[in-house]
């Protein structure tokens, strides 16, 4: 297998820093449940229409997510939705990082 290319990394860096903020992972998390309209997922943040707006923006320029839009409601789903595995491996990291830290504390 042939080493990743600067490009490559910094294609996988866009994608990362496009879920690097919490809405954004509270958003990933419910369109995998399934589709949601923006106004959802406003709901659901607790933020204004033209931030989630902004999210969502992101996370489509990110190839993380679609949208269809339905007479006046735009509803968003997830393009790939392999990208909660993701989630896992992030919760085994912040495992690993308290045992580690209890295991410093208690030493």
């Amino acid at each position: 297998m042939k080493k990743p290319t600067k490009t490559q990394y910094e294609a996988r860096a866009e994608v990362l820093k496009a879920m690097a903020h919490p809405s954004r992972l509270l958003i990933v998390d419910e369109l995998a449940k399934g589709e949601r309209c923006v106004c959802e997922l406003t709901e659901m943040i607790g933020a204004d229409v033209s931030t989630v707006s902004k999210h969502l923006s992101l996370l489509k320029n990110a190839g993380i997510v679609m949208d269809e839009k339905r007479g006046t409601q735009v509803f968003y789903t997830l393009r790939v939705p392999c990208v909660v595995n993701f989630f896992s491996c992030v919760e085994a990291v912040l495992k690993e990082r308290a045992r580690i830290y209890l295991s410093a504390v208690a030493g």
